[in-house]
């Protein structure tokens, strides 16, 4: 008689989960393990899992900013998420942070893995084990009492080796061969770590750009309705000559990222993924700088920009040359498996 295979559960609970988690259960399904995935419908989440084809089961959503709600939403997501866990039987839970998932792991008593690459995020309850960059030290995570374990390089270097660029990006959103496009992310507003400061750089970004001559102003709003609507209601004159763009449909953000000639950020992940790329990168996030965000800034990989003035002074409009991607080595994914492999075989 075969034995069962060993049953990974893993949550993507916000955009950058989805390329990042993508070459992760691909690998660990070729290595023989069984996979139970969940998606929360928000900040395009399960949008970015069509596009990539992974069949999750779609559970949950976002339930705004207001600190009750994102409580009481934590605690409805997690009994939305328990008949399916309690059916599935997962021997290991993973994420990037899904506080749901990892509360009701502890409930369950199901190992847990928070894979982590911003030590100030705020720990709702306990995971098992964290893994993280080698870059974030150790002491910087307050109060946990699991084991941390490291993995070499940056998160992104996880799935930007297996990028393929798409010719076709420019001409479908129409933009010139000889304009500079810009894409810029809005700071997330709704997060825990949000700094006010970063609204105000981004709409001084805009408003900077949008009188520049030659420039493409690509927005990805983090959300399609509060975001959206507030950055269209800001600049209608801008929207009606499509200097600013906002994407009708997904696309993949690597592909924007490669396409672009600059990347102007209020967050992380895309920040970090124009460094792996070696797009020209400016940060408007205004909280607490990351272990792995001050070394990109510390080797040239990335620039802060941290009041209006930077923005005249720092950022340079300029075409750039998009350079033949490199197959680069996956010792940052095959490590993090093996971790996993490790913990599945030998758990505390």
């Amino acid at each position: 008689m075969s034995r069962r295979k060993k049953k990974i559960w893993i949550d993507l609970d916000n955009s950058p989960h989805v390329p990042f988690f993508k070459p992760i259960i691909n690998e660990l399904d070729n290595r023989g393990y069984s996979i139970l995935l969940t998606a929360r419908d928000c900040f395009q989440v399960c949008g970015l899992a069509d596009l990539n084809s992974l069949k999750y089961n779609k559970i949950g959503r976002h339930y705004g900013k207001n600190k009750f709600l994102k409580v009481l939403g934590l605690l409805i997501r997690s009994g939305q998420l328990v008949p399916i866990v309690r059916k599935e039987k997962p021997d290991l839970a993973i994420s990037h942070g899904s506080r749901s998932q990892v509360l009701l792991s502890s409930i369950l008593r199901i190992p847990s893995i928070v894979l982590a690459d911003y030590e100030f995020t705020q720990i709702v309850a306990q995971p098992t084990y964290i893994i993280m960059p080698e870059l974030i030290p150790d002491n910087s995570i307050k109060n946990f009492k699991g084991k941390i374990l490291k993995y070499p390089g940056i998160k992104e270097d996880v799935y930007v080796p297996f990028f393929t660029p798409d010719v076709t990006m420019r001409d479908e959103l129409n933009v010139g061969k000889d304009e500079i496009l810009i894409t810029i992310r809005p700071p997330a507003t709704e997060a825990h770590y949000h700094n006010p400061e970063s609204e105000i750089l981004f709409f001084a970004v805009v408003n900077y750009l949008g009188q520049t001559s030659n420039t493409r102003i690509l927005i990805l709003p983090r959300n399609e309705i509060k975001q959206s609507a507030l950055i269209k209601s800001s600049w209608p004159q801008l929207f009606k000559s499509k200097k600013i763009i906002i994407p009708e449909h997904v696309f993949d953000g690597l592909n924007l990222i490669y396409h672009s000639d600059l990347i102007i950020s209020g967050g992380g992940t895309m920040n970090r993924e124009a460094a792996a790329l070696g797009v020209p990168v400016y940060s408007i996030f205004r909280g607490q700088v990351g272990a792995v965000d001050q070394y990109l800034s510390d080797n040239g990989m990335l620039t802060f920009i941290e009041n209006t003035d930077d923005i005249h002074s720092k950022i340079i409009l300029e075409k750039r040359q998009n350079n033949d991607t490199e197959t680069m080595n996956k010792r940052t994914l095959n490590h993090i498996l093996d971790i996993i492999e490790e913990i599945l075989k030998n758990p505390l």
